[in-house]
Protein backbone atom coordinates (compact mmCIF):
# COMPACT_ATOMS: atom_id res chain seq x y z
CA UNK A 1 0.00 0.00 0.00
CA UNK A 2 0.90 3.59 -0.64
CA UNK A 3 1.03 5.65 2.91
CA UNK A 4 0.84 9.11 3.34
CA UNK A 5 3.37 9.02 6.03
CA UNK A 6 5.73 11.81 5.85
CA UNK A 7 3.68 13.83 3.69
CA UNK A 8 2.26 16.67 6.30
CA UNK A 9 -1.09 15.34 7.26
CA UNK A 10 -3.59 18.03 7.70
CA UNK A 11 -6.18 16.19 10.56
CA UNK A 12 -3.11 14.49 12.30
CA UNK A 13 -1.84 18.34 12.99
CA UNK A 14 -5.27 19.84 13.87
CA UNK A 15 -5.59 16.39 16.36
CA UNK A 16 -1.91 17.44 17.59
CA UNK A 17 -2.79 21.00 18.05
CA UNK A 18 -5.75 20.51 20.07
CA UNK A 19 -3.58 18.22 22.40
CA UNK A 20 -1.07 20.80 22.87
CA UNK A 21 -3.96 23.39 23.27
CA UNK A 22 -5.92 20.62 26.20
CA UNK A 23 -2.60 20.44 27.83
CA UNK A 24 -0.93 23.34 27.48
CA UNK A 25 -4.72 24.77 29.22
CA UNK A 26 -4.24 22.21 31.92
CA UNK A 27 -0.86 23.08 32.48
CA UNK A 28 -2.12 27.30 32.92
CA UNK A 29 -4.20 26.05 35.56
CA UNK A 30 -2.08 23.60 37.51
CA UNK A 31 0.77 26.59 37.64
CA UNK A 32 -1.71 28.77 39.37
CA UNK A 33 -2.09 25.79 41.95
CA UNK A 34 1.65 25.19 42.15
CA UNK A 35 2.87 27.01 45.01
CA UNK A 36 5.38 24.85 46.66
CA UNK A 37 7.81 22.09 46.43
CA UNK A 38 4.96 19.69 47.56
CA UNK A 39 2.93 20.51 45.29
CA UNK A 40 5.78 20.43 42.21
CA UNK A 41 6.75 17.06 43.19
CA UNK A 42 3.31 15.08 44.34
CA UNK A 43 0.21 17.37 43.24
CA UNK A 44 -0.23 18.49 47.09
CA UNK A 45 -0.99 14.60 47.75
CA UNK A 46 -4.68 15.14 46.77
CA UNK A 47 -4.99 12.45 43.65
CA UNK A 48 -7.46 9.81 44.05
CA UNK A 49 -7.07 5.94 43.66
CA UNK A 50 -8.63 5.78 40.22
CA UNK A 51 -6.68 8.91 38.84
CA UNK A 52 -3.22 7.60 39.97
CA UNK A 53 -4.42 3.91 38.37
CA UNK A 54 -4.99 5.88 35.05
CA UNK A 55 -1.99 8.13 35.31
CA UNK A 56 0.14 5.53 36.60
CA UNK A 57 -1.12 3.81 33.54
CA UNK A 58 -0.19 7.00 31.43
CA UNK A 59 2.86 6.79 32.63
CA UNK A 60 3.62 3.55 31.85
CA UNK A 61 1.86 3.06 28.85
CA UNK A 62 4.84 4.91 26.24
CA UNK A 63 6.14 5.05 22.93
CA UNK A 64 7.85 2.08 23.99
CA UNK A 65 4.79 -0.09 24.76
CA UNK A 66 2.06 1.36 21.81
CA UNK A 67 4.71 2.38 18.68
CA UNK A 68 7.77 0.40 19.81
CA UNK A 69 6.02 -3.46 21.02
CA UNK A 70 3.30 -3.33 17.66
CA UNK A 71 6.29 -2.90 15.38
CA UNK A 72 8.18 -5.86 17.53
CA UNK A 73 4.90 -7.96 17.03
CA UNK A 74 4.87 -7.03 13.24
CA UNK A 75 8.53 -8.03 12.24
CA UNK A 76 9.27 -11.00 14.76
CA UNK A 77 5.75 -11.99 15.50
CA UNK A 78 5.24 -13.98 18.72
CA UNK A 79 9.06 -13.09 20.43
CA UNK A 80 6.99 -9.37 20.69
CA UNK A 81 5.06 -10.99 23.25
CA UNK A 82 8.08 -10.93 25.95
CA UNK A 83 7.89 -7.01 26.01
CA UNK A 84 4.08 -7.15 26.57
CA UNK A 85 4.22 -9.98 29.51
CA UNK A 86 7.64 -8.95 31.23
CA UNK A 87 6.32 -5.31 31.50
CA UNK A 88 2.78 -6.98 32.79
CA UNK A 89 4.25 -9.18 35.73
CA UNK A 90 6.14 -6.56 37.36
CA UNK A 91 3.11 -4.98 38.76
CA UNK A 92 2.34 -7.45 41.17
CA UNK A 93 5.47 -7.02 42.91
CA UNK A 94 5.13 -3.08 42.57
CA UNK A 95 1.60 -3.92 44.71
CA UNK A 96 2.32 -6.33 46.99
CA UNK A 97 5.98 -5.81 47.75
CA UNK A 98 6.68 -1.91 47.26
CA UNK A 99 3.98 0.43 46.90
CA UNK A 100 2.58 1.11 50.53
CA UNK A 101 6.00 1.11 52.32
CA UNK A 102 7.19 3.47 49.45
CA UNK A 103 3.92 5.52 50.22
CA UNK A 104 4.38 4.98 54.41
CA UNK A 105 8.14 6.49 54.57
CA UNK A 106 9.02 8.40 51.53
CA UNK A 107 8.39 12.27 50.38
CA UNK A 108 9.31 12.71 47.12
CA UNK A 109 11.57 9.46 45.54
CA UNK A 110 12.69 6.27 46.30
CA UNK A 111 15.98 7.34 47.90
CA UNK A 112 13.67 8.69 50.61
CA UNK A 113 12.96 5.42 51.88
CA UNK A 114 16.41 3.99 51.92
CA UNK A 115 17.90 7.85 53.41
CA UNK A 116 15.14 7.07 56.51
CA UNK A 117 17.16 4.18 57.94
CA UNK A 118 20.46 4.70 56.61
CA UNK A 119 23.13 7.43 56.05
CA UNK A 120 21.61 10.04 53.87
CA UNK A 121 24.46 11.32 51.93
CA UNK A 122 26.02 8.15 50.54
CA UNK A 123 22.68 6.68 49.77
CA UNK A 124 21.43 9.73 47.78
CA UNK A 125 24.17 9.86 45.77
CA UNK A 126 24.37 6.35 44.94
CA UNK A 127 20.86 6.27 44.48
CA UNK A 128 20.62 9.46 41.75
CA UNK A 129 23.35 8.34 39.90
CA UNK A 130 21.46 4.78 39.18
CA UNK A 131 17.94 6.96 38.62
CA UNK A 132 19.48 9.64 36.07
CA UNK A 133 21.05 6.44 34.14
CA UNK A 134 17.47 4.76 33.98
CA UNK A 135 16.16 8.06 32.86
CA UNK A 136 18.17 8.73 30.59
CA UNK A 137 18.23 5.44 28.56
CA UNK A 138 13.70 5.69 28.95
CA UNK A 139 14.32 9.18 27.48
CA UNK A 140 16.10 7.98 24.38
CA UNK A 141 13.38 5.62 23.78
CA UNK A 142 10.63 8.43 23.99
CA UNK A 143 12.09 10.96 22.44
CA UNK A 144 13.40 8.55 19.22
CA UNK A 145 9.45 7.40 19.30
CA UNK A 146 8.58 11.24 19.26
CA UNK A 147 11.03 12.48 16.40
CA UNK A 148 10.20 10.08 13.52
CA UNK A 149 6.30 10.56 14.76
CA UNK A 150 6.79 13.82 14.26
CA UNK A 151 8.88 13.62 11.51
CA UNK A 152 6.54 11.99 9.53
CA UNK A 153 3.27 13.99 10.21
CA UNK A 154 4.87 17.44 9.67
CA UNK A 155 7.49 16.58 7.21
CA UNK A 156 9.93 18.30 9.12
CA UNK A 157 13.56 17.57 9.95
CA UNK A 158 14.05 14.30 12.31
CA UNK A 159 16.20 16.45 14.82
CA UNK A 160 13.95 19.47 14.89
CA UNK A 161 10.64 17.05 15.35
CA UNK A 162 13.00 15.73 18.66
CA UNK A 163 14.09 19.59 19.60
CA UNK A 164 10.04 20.53 19.30
CA UNK A 165 9.08 17.72 21.71
CA UNK A 166 11.15 18.65 24.14
CA UNK A 167 10.19 22.08 24.01
CA UNK A 168 6.67 21.10 24.41
CA UNK A 169 7.59 18.73 27.27
CA UNK A 170 9.60 21.35 29.32
CA UNK A 171 6.34 23.90 29.20
CA UNK A 172 4.49 21.22 31.09
CA UNK A 173 6.78 19.91 33.66
CA UNK A 174 8.42 24.14 34.00
CA UNK A 175 5.27 25.61 34.96
CA UNK A 176 2.61 22.63 35.78
CA UNK A 177 4.72 20.36 37.72
CA UNK A 178 2.48 17.12 38.97
CA UNK A 179 -0.21 18.38 38.90
CA UNK A 180 -0.39 19.13 35.48
CA UNK A 181 1.75 16.20 34.41
CA UNK A 182 -0.57 13.83 36.34
CA UNK A 183 -4.27 15.40 34.36
CA UNK A 184 -1.77 15.18 31.20
CA UNK A 185 -1.27 11.79 31.90
CA UNK A 186 -4.81 10.60 32.77
CA UNK A 187 -5.71 12.45 29.44
CA UNK A 188 -3.33 10.90 27.81
CA UNK A 189 -4.59 6.98 28.94
CA UNK A 190 -8.05 7.28 28.30
CA UNK A 191 -7.34 8.55 24.69
CA UNK A 192 -4.45 5.28 24.26
CA UNK A 193 -6.79 2.78 25.36
CA UNK A 194 -9.81 4.18 23.49
CA UNK A 195 -7.85 4.87 20.05
CA UNK A 196 -6.33 1.35 20.39
CA UNK A 197 -9.74 -0.88 21.05
CA UNK A 198 -10.98 1.29 18.24
CA UNK A 199 -7.68 0.03 16.02
CA UNK A 200 -7.99 -3.37 16.98
CA UNK A 201 -11.55 -3.42 16.60
CA UNK A 202 -11.25 -2.54 13.40
CA UNK A 203 -8.40 -5.28 12.81
CA UNK A 204 -10.27 -7.97 14.14
CA UNK A 205 -13.20 -7.04 11.80
CA UNK A 206 -11.54 -7.68 8.64
CA UNK A 207 -11.50 -11.32 10.22
CA UNK A 208 -14.84 -11.86 11.01
CA UNK A 209 -13.77 -10.89 14.79
CA UNK A 210 -11.75 -14.37 15.03
CA UNK A 211 -7.93 -14.10 16.38
CA UNK A 212 -7.11 -17.81 14.80
CA UNK A 213 -7.98 -16.12 11.32
CA UNK A 214 -5.76 -13.52 12.20
CA UNK A 215 -3.16 -15.68 13.25
CA UNK A 216 -3.48 -18.27 10.36
CA UNK A 217 -3.34 -15.50 8.03
CA UNK A 218 -0.12 -13.84 9.32
CA UNK A 219 1.36 -18.05 9.51
CA UNK A 220 0.20 -18.14 5.87
CA UNK A 221 2.08 -15.19 4.38
CA UNK A 222 5.27 -15.58 6.47
CA UNK A 223 5.10 -18.91 7.60
CA UNK A 224 4.65 -20.80 11.17
CA UNK A 225 7.80 -19.75 12.62
CA UNK A 226 5.69 -16.28 13.13
CA UNK A 227 3.83 -17.66 15.86
CA UNK A 228 6.51 -19.80 17.59
CA UNK A 229 9.34 -18.02 19.87
CA UNK A 230 12.70 -17.43 18.77
CA UNK A 231 13.09 -14.80 15.85
CA UNK A 232 13.61 -11.65 18.00
CA UNK A 233 15.09 -13.40 21.15
CA UNK A 234 16.92 -16.67 19.94
CA UNK A 235 19.02 -17.65 22.75
CA UNK A 236 16.89 -18.56 26.10
CA UNK A 237 19.43 -16.62 28.15
CA UNK A 238 19.11 -13.26 26.72
CA UNK A 239 15.17 -14.51 26.81
CA UNK A 240 15.39 -15.18 30.62
CA UNK A 241 17.69 -12.23 31.13
CA UNK A 242 15.43 -9.58 29.21
CA UNK A 243 12.44 -11.49 31.50
CA UNK A 244 14.01 -10.76 34.30
CA UNK A 245 14.73 -7.05 33.50
CA UNK A 246 11.03 -6.38 32.77
CA UNK A 247 9.45 -7.99 35.26
CA UNK A 248 12.01 -6.65 38.54
CA UNK A 249 12.64 -3.37 36.12
CA UNK A 250 8.78 -1.60 36.97
CA UNK A 251 9.98 -1.82 40.81
CA UNK A 252 12.52 0.19 40.14
CA UNK A 253 11.76 3.02 37.79
CA UNK A 254 11.89 6.45 39.46
CA UNK A 255 9.35 7.97 37.70
CA UNK A 256 6.72 5.21 38.23
CA UNK A 257 8.06 5.04 42.22
CA UNK A 258 7.28 8.85 42.41
CA UNK A 259 3.84 8.49 41.56
CA UNK A 260 2.85 6.87 44.63
CA UNK A 261 3.36 10.13 46.92
CA UNK A 262 0.80 12.04 44.97
CA UNK A 263 -1.89 9.72 47.08
CA UNK A 264 -3.03 10.43 50.27
CA UNK A 265 -2.52 7.36 51.89
CA UNK A 266 -0.50 3.55 51.40
CA UNK A 267 -4.15 1.94 50.77
CA UNK A 268 -5.04 4.24 48.13
CA UNK A 269 -1.52 3.89 47.12
CA UNK A 270 -2.19 0.21 46.33
CA UNK A 271 -5.68 0.31 45.20
CA UNK A 272 -4.19 2.49 42.56
CA UNK A 273 -2.05 -0.36 41.01
CA UNK A 274 -4.74 -2.45 40.91
CA UNK A 275 -6.46 0.04 38.90
CA UNK A 276 -3.18 0.56 36.68
CA UNK A 277 -2.38 -3.20 36.32
CA UNK A 278 -6.14 -3.33 34.76
CA UNK A 279 -5.64 -0.83 32.63
CA UNK A 280 -2.34 -1.95 31.22
CA UNK A 281 -3.36 -5.50 31.00
CA UNK A 282 -5.74 -4.78 28.60
CA UNK A 283 -3.68 -2.44 26.76
CA UNK A 284 -0.98 -5.04 26.14
CA UNK A 285 -3.88 -7.76 24.48
CA UNK A 286 -4.20 -5.26 22.34
CA UNK A 287 -1.15 -4.55 21.13
CA UNK A 288 -0.32 -8.11 20.21
CA UNK A 289 -3.66 -8.12 17.72
CA UNK A 290 -2.39 -4.51 16.24
CA UNK A 291 1.50 -6.06 15.40
CA UNK A 292 -0.03 -8.88 14.12
CA UNK A 293 -2.75 -6.74 12.37
CA UNK A 294 0.44 -4.53 10.96
CA UNK A 295 2.34 -7.47 9.97
CA UNK A 296 -0.76 -8.88 7.39
CA UNK A 297 -3.02 -6.03 6.54
CA UNK A 298 0.42 -3.35 5.98
CA UNK A 299 3.57 -5.97 5.55
CA UNK A 300 7.18 -5.50 6.83
CA UNK A 301 8.66 -4.23 3.92
CA UNK A 302 6.47 -1.62 3.80
CA UNK A 303 6.73 -0.60 7.74
CA UNK A 304 10.41 -1.08 7.78
CA UNK A 305 10.81 1.16 4.83
CA UNK A 306 9.01 3.86 6.79
CA UNK A 307 11.25 3.27 9.98
CA UNK A 308 13.76 0.61 10.10
CA UNK A 309 12.74 0.26 13.92
CA UNK A 310 9.79 -0.72 12.80
CA UNK A 311 7.99 2.00 15.02
CA UNK A 312 5.65 3.48 12.89
CA UNK A 313 3.58 0.13 12.33
CA UNK A 314 0.61 1.15 14.40
CA UNK A 315 0.22 4.45 12.48
CA UNK A 316 0.85 2.79 9.28
CA UNK A 317 -2.00 0.22 10.29
CA UNK A 318 -4.32 3.09 11.09
CA UNK A 319 -4.14 4.39 8.17
CA UNK A 320 -4.61 1.08 6.31
CA UNK A 321 -8.01 0.73 8.42
CA UNK A 322 -9.24 3.87 9.06
CA UNK A 323 -7.80 6.09 5.89
CA UNK A 324 -5.94 9.26 6.76
CA UNK A 325 -8.30 10.89 9.35
CA UNK A 326 -7.77 7.83 11.50
CA UNK A 327 -3.98 7.78 10.84
CA UNK A 328 -4.26 11.38 12.21
CA UNK A 329 -6.07 10.73 14.87
CA UNK A 330 -3.84 7.81 16.24
CA UNK A 331 -0.99 9.80 15.60
CA UNK A 332 -1.81 12.72 17.74
CA UNK A 333 -2.63 9.92 20.72
CA UNK A 334 0.69 8.49 19.86
CA UNK A 335 2.05 12.11 20.43
CA UNK A 336 0.22 12.45 23.38
CA UNK A 337 1.68 9.34 24.46
CA UNK A 338 4.81 10.17 24.46
CA UNK A 339 4.77 13.92 25.79
CA UNK A 340 2.84 12.48 28.70
CA UNK A 341 6.06 9.90 29.77
CA UNK A 342 8.44 12.15 28.81
CA UNK A 343 6.68 14.83 31.01
CA UNK A 344 6.62 12.18 34.02
CA UNK A 345 10.48 10.98 33.23
CA UNK A 346 12.01 14.74 33.60
CA UNK A 347 9.52 15.54 36.82
CA UNK A 348 11.45 12.67 38.48
CA UNK A 349 14.93 13.67 37.34
CA UNK A 350 14.22 16.80 38.58
CA UNK A 351 13.38 15.35 41.51
CA UNK A 352 16.46 13.65 41.50
CA UNK A 353 18.70 15.97 41.27
CA UNK A 354 16.54 18.84 43.31
CA UNK A 355 15.52 17.27 45.79
CA UNK A 356 18.03 14.18 46.80
CA UNK A 357 21.26 15.83 45.51
CA UNK A 358 20.88 19.57 45.67
CA UNK A 359 18.29 19.94 48.79
CA UNK A 360 19.43 17.04 51.09
CA UNK A 361 23.16 16.64 50.05
CA UNK A 362 24.45 20.15 49.70
CA UNK A 363 21.96 22.44 51.48
CA UNK A 364 21.56 19.72 54.41
CA UNK A 365 17.90 19.60 54.71
CA UNK A 366 17.55 23.67 55.21
CA UNK A 367 16.64 24.76 51.65
CA UNK A 368 13.32 27.02 51.97
CA UNK A 369 10.31 25.87 49.54
CA UNK A 370 11.07 28.87 47.49
CA UNK A 371 14.36 28.15 46.79
CA UNK A 372 13.42 23.98 46.28
CA UNK A 373 11.20 24.93 43.61
CA UNK A 374 13.29 27.20 41.92
CA UNK A 375 16.39 24.26 41.59
CA UNK A 376 13.57 21.67 40.41
CA UNK A 377 12.63 24.09 37.49
CA UNK A 378 16.57 24.29 36.87
CA UNK A 379 17.02 20.62 36.76
CA UNK A 380 14.11 19.95 34.38
CA UNK A 381 15.39 23.19 31.87
CA UNK A 382 19.05 20.68 32.29
CA UNK A 383 17.16 17.22 31.63
CA UNK A 384 14.84 18.73 28.80
CA UNK A 385 18.59 19.59 27.09
CA UNK A 386 19.76 16.20 27.70
CA UNK A 387 16.88 14.70 26.12
CA UNK A 388 16.84 16.47 23.06
CA UNK A 389 20.74 15.46 22.66
CA UNK A 390 20.29 11.92 23.57
CA UNK A 391 17.24 11.41 21.27
CA UNK A 392 19.23 12.60 18.17
CA UNK A 393 22.25 10.37 19.23
CA UNK A 394 19.88 7.66 18.74
CA UNK A 395 18.31 7.89 15.78
CA UNK A 396 16.83 4.66 14.28
CA UNK A 397 16.48 2.44 17.32
CA UNK A 398 13.66 0.22 18.13
CA UNK A 399 11.88 2.06 20.83
CA UNK A 400 10.87 -0.91 23.18
CA UNK A 401 14.34 -2.34 22.87
CA UNK A 402 15.60 0.77 24.26
CA UNK A 403 13.42 1.34 26.82
CA UNK A 404 14.26 -2.51 27.36
CA UNK A 405 17.55 -1.18 28.66
CA UNK A 406 16.48 1.01 30.80
CA UNK A 407 14.17 -1.72 33.07
CA UNK A 408 17.49 -3.93 33.02
CA UNK A 409 19.57 -0.35 34.61
CA UNK A 410 16.35 0.09 36.90
CA UNK A 411 16.07 -3.34 37.85
CA UNK A 412 19.79 -3.79 38.72
CA UNK A 413 20.31 -0.27 40.25
CA UNK A 414 17.49 0.16 42.31
CA UNK A 415 15.84 -2.79 42.52
CA UNK A 416 17.85 -5.00 44.98
CA UNK A 417 18.76 -2.43 47.41
CA UNK A 418 15.12 -0.48 47.20
CA UNK A 419 13.70 -4.53 47.98
CA UNK A 420 16.42 -5.30 50.70
CA UNK A 421 15.79 -1.80 52.69
CA UNK A 422 12.17 -2.90 53.22
CA UNK A 423 12.67 -6.28 53.87
CA UNK A 424 15.88 -7.11 55.17
CA UNK A 425 17.16 -5.62 58.98
CA UNK A 426 20.93 -6.37 58.42
CA UNK A 427 21.40 -4.00 54.74
CA UNK A 428 23.58 -1.26 55.82
CA UNK A 429 24.67 1.84 54.05
CA UNK A 430 28.02 0.36 52.63
CA UNK A 431 25.75 -2.35 51.47
CA UNK A 432 23.40 -0.15 49.79
CA UNK A 433 25.74 2.56 48.52
CA UNK A 434 27.74 -0.57 46.49
CA UNK A 435 24.35 -2.57 45.26
CA UNK A 436 23.40 0.51 43.32
CA UNK A 437 26.76 1.45 42.09
CA UNK A 438 27.89 -1.94 41.02
CA UNK A 439 24.84 -2.74 39.30
CA UNK A 440 24.53 0.77 37.78
CA UNK A 441 28.08 0.19 36.81
CA UNK A 442 27.66 -3.41 35.54
CA UNK A 443 24.55 -2.73 33.66
CA UNK A 444 25.88 -0.02 31.54
CA UNK A 445 29.29 -1.67 31.21
CA UNK A 446 27.66 -4.62 29.84
CA UNK A 447 24.99 -2.58 27.21
CA UNK A 448 27.87 -1.06 26.07
CA UNK A 449 29.85 -4.61 25.68
CA UNK A 450 26.76 -5.87 24.21
CA UNK A 451 25.85 -6.37 19.88
CA UNK A 452 23.34 -3.66 20.40
CA UNK A 453 26.29 -1.02 20.69
CA UNK A 454 29.65 -2.80 19.57
CA UNK A 455 27.84 -4.27 16.10
CA UNK A 456 24.12 -2.17 15.49
CA UNK A 457 25.88 1.01 16.55
CA UNK A 458 29.67 1.58 16.46
CA UNK A 459 29.43 -1.35 13.59
CA UNK A 460 32.02 -3.81 14.86
CA UNK A 461 31.96 -7.13 13.55
CA UNK A 462 32.12 -8.32 17.37
CA UNK A 463 30.84 -7.88 20.84
CA UNK A 464 32.62 -8.49 24.12
CA UNK A 465 29.56 -9.59 25.66
CA UNK A 466 27.02 -11.82 23.73
CA UNK A 467 24.02 -11.19 25.40
CA UNK A 468 21.45 -7.79 24.06
CA UNK A 469 20.02 -7.33 27.60
CA UNK A 470 22.24 -7.55 30.89
CA UNK A 471 19.69 -8.39 33.80
CA UNK A 472 20.87 -12.24 34.22
CA UNK A 473 24.63 -11.03 35.25
CA UNK A 474 23.72 -7.58 36.77
CA UNK A 475 20.34 -8.03 38.77
CA UNK A 476 22.06 -11.02 40.76
CA UNK A 477 25.28 -9.07 40.98
CA UNK A 478 23.41 -6.12 42.46
CA UNK A 479 21.85 -8.27 45.35
CA UNK A 480 25.18 -10.65 45.74
CA UNK A 481 27.11 -6.84 46.46
CA UNK A 482 24.08 -5.52 49.02
CA UNK A 483 24.45 -8.84 50.75
CA UNK A 484 27.70 -9.53 50.82
CA UNK A 485 29.37 -6.01 51.82
CA UNK A 486 26.55 -5.81 54.64
CA UNK A 487 27.61 -9.10 55.91
CA UNK A 488 30.89 -8.74 56.36
CA UNK A 489 30.82 -4.98 57.79
CA UNK A 490 27.75 -5.24 59.51
CA UNK A 491 26.34 -1.72 61.68
CA UNK A 492 24.15 -2.72 65.03
CA UNK A 493 22.98 1.17 64.84
CA UNK A 494 21.43 0.89 61.53
CA UNK A 495 19.82 -2.91 62.45
CA UNK A 496 18.09 -1.16 65.26
CA UNK A 497 16.89 1.75 63.01
CA UNK A 498 15.04 -0.76 61.06
CA UNK A 499 13.37 -2.33 64.09
CA UNK A 500 12.28 1.39 65.22
CA UNK A 501 10.93 2.23 61.90
CA UNK A 502 9.26 -1.19 60.85
CA UNK A 503 5.69 0.03 62.18
CA UNK A 504 5.70 2.55 59.84
CA UNK A 505 7.35 0.95 57.04
CA UNK A 506 4.92 -1.48 56.68
CA UNK A 507 1.84 -0.68 58.62
CA UNK A 508 1.94 3.23 58.75
CA UNK A 509 2.45 3.59 62.01
CA UNK A 510 4.33 5.83 63.55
Amino acid sequence: MTSSLGEPNALAITFFLLFIGLSLGITAWAARRTKTADHFYTAGRSVTAFQNGLALAGDFMSAASFLGIAGLVALSGFDGLIYSIGWLVGWPIVMFLIAEPLRNLGRYTFADVLAARLRQTPIRIAASIGSLAVIAFYLIAQMVGAGNLIRLLFGLPYEAAVAIVGVVMLAYVLFGGMIATTWVQIIKAVLLLGGATLLAGLVLARFDFSLFALFSKAAEQYGSGVLSPGRQVSDPIDAVSLGLALMLGTAGLPHILMRFYTVPDARTARSSVGYATAFIGFFYLLTFILGFGAMVLIGRDAITAIDAGGNMAAPLLAEGVGGTPFLGFISAVAFATILAVVAGLTLSGAATLSHDLWVSVVRGDKADQGEQLLVARGATVLLAIVSIVLGIAFKGQNVAYMVGLAFAIAASANFPALVLSIFWSRLTTAGAQSSMIVGTAAALLLIYSSPTIQIDILHNTQAWFPLRNPGIVSIPLSFAVAIGVSLVWPVSSEARRFTELERQLHLGLE
